[in-house]
């Protein structure tokens, strides 16, 4: 008998729009429908991992229905779109999946809101404040739940866990509070430019979440850095603008004496920087600090 090869452990999906939804005023919640979520593609279904699971969105230009991809091999994609014609290629970012579903994924996109008007900036963010059912969008996800792209992963000695970041990975931090055990202690604090930004997110016992409005002078590294902690060893998850992770990643290790392996640190962003500019610096092979 003869077994079938497994899926590779990332494909191409091609997505469309099904519906858009505000959760807030620097928030929009994209849903996207396809035939690979709900289990009928021949090739391989999506898959995620659950908790920050990231994956790459690929983005038609507007003058394009679809997004152009010079190629689909798990083994050569990377090379031919990087040197393809970057006014044809695809725009390509890294989101985190908010949910899946039955057909369903909704990834959430913060909503800049700093150009002409308060129209978003940024390529992905543009293109999803304009988003209308039927759009469509291409993602590079996994196929297996066991995928390398996530992260937060807590050691089994940790007696609790720390999580931090900004407005850019609340998405993370709303699926990584869906997925921890309610048995978990967790300390959390979450930063958002707004007050209508903060969502319901799940609670339970020994849960203690916390939200900083920068419009109120709210601030997550010095709210960290000022605050009581609970005894026991803990696992900390750090993620948004690049300095402010750094300096966080900093406290909890040379001041709170946390092992450096049970802190998973990742920028989203950088202050000063634009898409574009952090692009270039993957291009280049620099580090970004960020996912892409």
């Amino acid at each position: 008998m003869t077994t079938a090869a497994p899926p590779a452990p990332y494909l191409f999906f091609d997505l469309h729009v099904l519906r858009t939804a505000r959760l807030g005023p620097s928030m929009l919640r994209v849903t996207f429908g396809g035939a690979c979520l709900d289990g009928t593609c021949l090739d391989g279904a999506f898959v995620s991992g659950g908790r920050d699971q990231r994956i790459k969105l690929f983005f038609p230009h507007p003058h394009q229905d679809a997004p152009h991809l010079p190629s689909r091999s798990p083994d050569t994609w990377w090379a031919d779109w990087r040197n393809a014609d970057p006014a044809e290629r695809a725009v390509m970012r890294t989101y985190t999946v908010r949910a899946q579903r039955h057909g369903e994924l909704d990834i959430d996109f913060v909503m800049h809101g700093d150009g002409p008007g308060g129209a978003p900036t940024g390529a992905a963010a543009a293109w999803a404040a304009a988003a209308r059912p039927g759009d469509r969008l291409t993602v590079l996800g996994p196929t297996r739940p066991d995928n390398g792209g996530w992260e937060f992963a807590p050691p089994p000695g940790a007696d609790w866990v720390l999580i931090a970041g900004d407005g850019s990975a609340l998405p993370a931090v709303a699926a990584i509070l869906e997925s921890l055990p309610a048995a978990t202690p967790a300390r959390v604090w979450i930063e958002v430019p707004h007050a209508a930004d903060r969502q319901d997110l799940p609670s339970a016992p020994g849960r203690e979440i916390t939200w900083l409005v920068r419009d109120d002078g709210g601030d997550l590294l010095r709210a960290v850095r000022s605050a009581d902690l609970p005894d026991g060893a803990p696992y900390a998850w750090i993620a948004g603008e690049a300095g402010t992770v750094r300096g966080l990643r900093r406290h909890l290790v040379n001041e709170r004496g946390v092992d450096r392996a049970s802190v998973t640190f990742m920028g989203y962003w950088r202050r000063g920087s634009a898409e574009e500019d952090l692009l270039k610096e993957v291009l280049a092979g620099k580090s970004p600090h960020t996912e892409e």
